[in-house]
């Protein structure tokens, strides 16, 4: 079976504009439905955080308000977690992984990675390593693709020209956090010549763009998992 690694922000704080710290971490759903989907089938995971520490779900991501009132999915998502907190404790280094042995990665969103992963240059090796090589596959959601990033520089950076998705500066609006961002994530990624599109707010939306995965927001998990799982049976056959 094929193997993915996951790359998880280990920020607990998101730097803003004026100068606090707002509590920041793995967005809870991010991380829980493509899981489940690729452990159900399968695919050998594991999961891997700058310095080996130890992550954290944002808190607000398992707060009622941001789940539709969903009681009975709020116990699922933390059941989950809960689940997985043995791998979650000891996370592998970043900095000790090789990519060649993994068949893709996934890196889940929440505001964290725009504190450590943007700026994290073995998320930038792993993703140099994995990118051009059309028999991997990179996927990432939400705020995740802020990790991109760090892959190249400004004059050649390695997602130019790639059609992809991530939170839209209009969802960091609507929840109140685009005036304090110190930059919003969709307006960057189009200034570095990524190829960004979108679909409605909060609704489920996916771009595959050959072996890149991209999904818009914390409804778009479990259809980028699903495309995850679909590109690995293709590209590891």
């Amino acid at each position: 079976m094929p193997s993915v690694l996951i790359v998880l922000t280990a920020a607990r704080v998101w730097s803003q504009k004026d100068g606090t710290q707002r509590p920041t971490g793995f967005w809870a759903e991010e991380l829980v439905a493509p899981h489940r989907v690729l452990s159900e089938a399968g695919v050998d995971l594991a999961i891997a955080t700058p310095g080996g520490r130890v992550p954290v779900a944002d808190g607000g991501s398992l707060s009622l308000a941001v789940n539709g009132g969903d009681e009975a999915k709020v116990a699922e998502l933390k059941a989950y977690l809960d689940k997985l907190q043995s791998e979650l404790d000891v996370p592998l280094r970043l900095e000790d992984v090789d990519p060649n042995q993994y068949d893709g990665v996934l890196i889940p969103g929440g505001h964290g990675p725009m504190q450590d992963l943007a700026v994290n240059p073995d998320v930038g090796r792993i993703l140099t390593a994995l990118l051009p090589d059309e028999t991997k596959v990179v996927a990432s959601l939400c705020h995740g693709p802020a990790s991109f990033f760090a892959a190249g520089t400004a004059e050649s950076w390695l997602f130019a020209g790639r059609r992809l998705t991530a939170f839209t500066d209009a969802e960091e609006t609507q929840v109140g956090l685009a005036a304090n961002a110190p930059w919003l994530l969709e307006e960057r990624l189009r200034a570095a010549g990524a190829e960004y599109e979108s679909g409605r707010a909060w609704g489920p939306y996916v771009v595959v763009d050959g072996n890149l995965i991209t999904g818009q927001n914390p409804a778009s998990g479990e259809a980028a998992g699903e495309a995850m799982l679909k590109e690995l049976a293709a590209r590891t056959a």
